[in-house]
């Protein structure tokens, strides 16, 4: 099995070579991330079906609540006439919230290959561009690279071009480090059972050496900070960075 530069684990390869682009591989990420689309889109669908003007279910109360905080959010960080940004900032929370926290059941978070955050990241970045176009025309734009001297120009490109960079790996750099330290922490409380069981004589201890009985209790603990706490924050931190650039771009 193929491994490439993300760490992603290749599962197949498509033969057919497409222009431009050669073979497609198709990678764990890859897999994931169409998982994690499957689920979100299932969850919408029982959450809307069936919706009533009066008696609302408890299902669709909690769909009402959804979308409530979700509309203050994005009102509340950007303004009214963002209203239009709601169901792009609600995808992009729901999206890397569940990508960072599918690792609970076992699977590699795709948040843990830099090619989605750097995806991601683009996209804001475009739109972070269109706002700033619209605010002051290109010309504006191209001229806001030359303030506040025109030495400057080389360094106000670079900042321009930090903003996606910096959200990608921020984003990518905490999901990856709870999966590596998460894994550590499984590889030390496994060799801590060995070495302590290993003290029992006889062949009682020689068999319960190999279990590794540390690792049953003690990570679940650690994981509601690494996997429930971290990834939800990450997911937050990402959607609330994406509506202050924006908005801020919008000002011109």
């Amino acid at each position: 099995m193929a491994i490439d530069v993300s760490g992603a684990r290749v599962f197949f390869t498509i033969p057919i070579d497409f222009p431009l682009l050669g073979k497609i591989q198709i990678s764990e990420t890859i897999l994931v991330s169409w998982l994690v689309m499957l689920i979100i889109t299932g969850f919408c669908i029982w959450l809307t079906h069936d919706l009533k003007v009066e008696n609302i279910s408890k299902r669709q109360a909690l769909a009402e609540m959804l979308v409530e905080t979700a509309n203050n959010f994005v009102i509340g960080n950007m303004g009214e006439k963002f209203r239009y940004m709601i169901p792009f900032v609600a995808a992009l929370f729901v999206t890397s919230a569940v990508s960072n926290l599918i690792s609970l059941i076992g699977l590699r978070s795709p948040t843990a290959d830099l090619s989605t955050e750097a995806a991601w990241a683009v996209i804001v970045f475009i739109m972070i561009t269109r706002e700033k176009i619209k605010a002051g025309g290109f010309g504006g734009y191209l001229k806001g690279f030359t303030q506040p001297i025109p030495v400057m120009t080389p360094f106000n490109i670079l900042s321009e071009l930090a903003t996606p960079i910096s959200m990608a790996c921020r984003h990518f750099g905490n999901i990856l480090s709870g999966i590596v330290i998460n894994a550590l922490i499984y590889a030390a409380l496994a060799l801590a059972s060995s070495a302590l069981l290993g003290l029992i004589p006889g062949a009682v201890g020689a068999v319960l050496s190999h279990i590794p009985i540390l690792d049953v209790g003690i990570p679940a603990v650690l994981s509601v900070y690494f996997d429930w706490f971290s990834g939800l924050m990450q997911a937050f931190i990402f959607c609330m960075l994406t509506t202050l650039y924006i908005a801020n771009a919008a000002e011109g």
